[in-house]
Parts: structure tokens; sequence; C-alpha cells
């Protein structure tokens, strides 16, 4: 998966800094920290990627810090409520956040009011836990056997063809309106409450397409009841190899990619921050970790806090792109 060869290198440079922090002369607070819980706010529901992702590094980063990390599930108004709350916490090292492309991508462009945090400015990053692939999957019974064939279909019947999602800017929804302006097709967005639903109508032949994460499409593509034509990611996923890039497709520069990252409100000691990065970073790259995200049909980074910094501003560019296209606004 992309940037998971940095790991290593990450880990060296970053090790050193974290030692340091704990000499004679680093502050007091880094010395004792963490001397109580920490809370870490989750803004989905129980069950979601972000949060069984964050379970399975809270529990080891639990026995490694000595403190238990308590996962806080906020969900509500598209991960506002969380992301929100994760902003507006003390930044005394026990509370962070687990978001991801939405909360701190998609949203700040998404919204016509101002919302309640700025990326840039309120959020300090930890790291970088993965990034998930998005599949654009058709019914077995469709004409369109790849991307070229679906471009082909789309322009030769404009506006027959839909594609569901789980919402009106979701990265879902971004993922085929980026796709559908770089394609210069029509294709009717269908929104829908989430991928259950979507899929379900996609199975039933009711949809014509959707670009879903790789997680949850991989069973249906395995058992035969969707045909994958394309990967968002800029090289082929191991899961399913036999199937090309958009970018092999004639999508030149087509990459888009959900993900989840531990981020800290602004202001939180440095000290901290290092050690959360490092302690991350060793739990994402232990055989067990990346394992099991291999198994759930995830690419483990675990990024630097700089490589993280640099991650998320560019994310924040390339979602604002997709949004601008799909021309989504929330109240």
């Amino acid at each position: 998966m992309h940037l998971r060869n940095t790991a290593a290198r990450i880990i060296l440079r970053t090790g050193a800094i974290a030692l340091l922090s704990h000499l004679p002369g680093a502050p007091a607070f880094a010395q004792s920290w963490p001397e109580r819980p920490i809370r870490v706010i989750v803004p989905f529901p129980p069950g979601q990627t972000a949060d069984i992702v964050t379970r399975s590094i809270t529990e080891p980063l639990s026995a490694a810090l000595g403190r238990q990390l308590v996962v806080d599930n906020r969900p509500g108004a598209g991960t506002l409520v969380g992301t929100e709350m994760g902003a507006k916490a003390r930044p005394d090292g026990y509370t962070f956040l687990a978001g991801g492309s939405s909360a701190l991508a998609i949203n700040p462009h998404l919204y016509k009011k101002s919302i309640g945090y700025d990326t840039l400015r309120d959020f300090a990053p930890i790291t970088v836990i993965h990034n998930t692939i998005f599949v654009f999957c058709v019914h077995p019974t469709t004409a369109a056997k790849s991307v070229a064939d679906l471009i082909a279909l789309a322009r030769r019947r404009p506006d027959e063809l839909t594609y569901g999602s789980s919402g009106s800017g979701t990265p879902q929804h971004l993922a085929m309106a980026l796709f559908t302006s770089r394609a210069d097709v029509k294709i009717t967005h269908v929104p829908y409450k989430g991928a259950v639903a979507s899929l379900t109508d996609l199975l039933a032949g009711q949809i014509s397409v959707v670009a879903e994460g790789m997680p949850t499409v991989m069973p249906h593509v395995k058992a035969g009841r969707l045909r994958a034509i394309g990967v968002s990611s800029s090289e082929r996923s191991p899961f399913m190899p036999d199937v090309g890039t958009m970018q092999e497709q004639g999508l030149k520069g087509y990459e888009v990619l959900g993900w989840t990252a531990f981020v800290a409100p602004i202001g939180t000691p440095a000290p901290i921050l290092d050690r959360l990065s490092v302690e991350s970073i060793r739990i994402i790259n232990s055989p067990e970790v990346k394992k099991r995200l291999y198994e759930w049909g995830l690419g483990a980074l675990g990024l630097s806090r700089e490589h993280s910094a640099q991650f998320i501003k560019a994310e924040l560019v390339k979602w604002g792109e997709a949004v601008r296209i799909s021309g989504a606004k929330l109240e």
C-alpha cells in the first residue's frame, strides 16, 4: 500500500525525538504523563471502520503507555459532533481524536456555514493509521467490464446511468463525482443513508455503479455478486491484483483514498505528541496489527507527525477539488 515502506525510516527518525523527551531536562508533565486514562474520540458509531481500526490500536497502546485508552464514540452531523469536541478538548494529552478523510479533509469544504473547527489550526497530527481504497463496482449483468466500457456506456446513454453513494458529500459520492468530471460523462447521483442501502440496490440492479471502500465490497466481489472494474489507488491492490487502477485505464492523476488519523487538540505538549506518535507507529507496524488491517482490506501507513501533517494538507486540497466539482453543499 502507499507510503508503507517509509515506516521503518519514520520510526528511526522520530524515535530519537521521543527519547529526548524523557531526559532530565524534559518538562515534568512529559515525564509523568500519563497519570490517568486517556480518551480517544471516534466521531462514528461503534462497528464502523474508523471505530474498529481505532480499537485495534488503542488496546496495545494502553499496554505501552501503562494507562487505559477509552474509546468514546460521538457520532452525529456527519462527524461534526465528535470532531468539534476533539478540537475543543483541553490540550493536556488526555484527549485525542480518531478523525479521517470526512472529518478532517472534506467537511471543511462541504458546509455552507463555518463549522466548529479548522483542521490545520485546531489539530496537531499524531499519525495517519491506514488508507482505504475505493473500488468501482457494477452488477455482473452490466455490459461494462472495465472503466473504459463504463465511460463508453455513459456516453451512449447520457443521463440513463446512476451511481449510488452513502450520502451527499461522503467520500463515496466525491470519488464518483471526481470520476465523472475527469471522464467527462454524466451519471446521475442517487444518495442513500449509508453503504448498506446503496449496495443493496446495486446488488438488485436498481443502480448502475458505486465507488465503495474495499472492506465493504470485497465479500460481494469474491462471491461474484458484484464486478470490480477499477480501483482508486495509484497502484493495484494486492487484494484485487487483476483489477486495474483508474490511472491505468486512462484517468491520469486519479487517486482517491479514505483514511483514519490520530490527531490531538493544538497546544498538546510536543513530547506527549512525540511519544504517542512513536508508540502508535510501532503498533501499526507490528505483525499482529498489520495482519489485522490487511485482512480488513486496509493498507497500514503509520506516518510520522511531519509526514502526517504534509499528508493531511495535501488531502485537504484534493478533497476540496472533489467537493467543488460535485457541487455538494450542506447546511
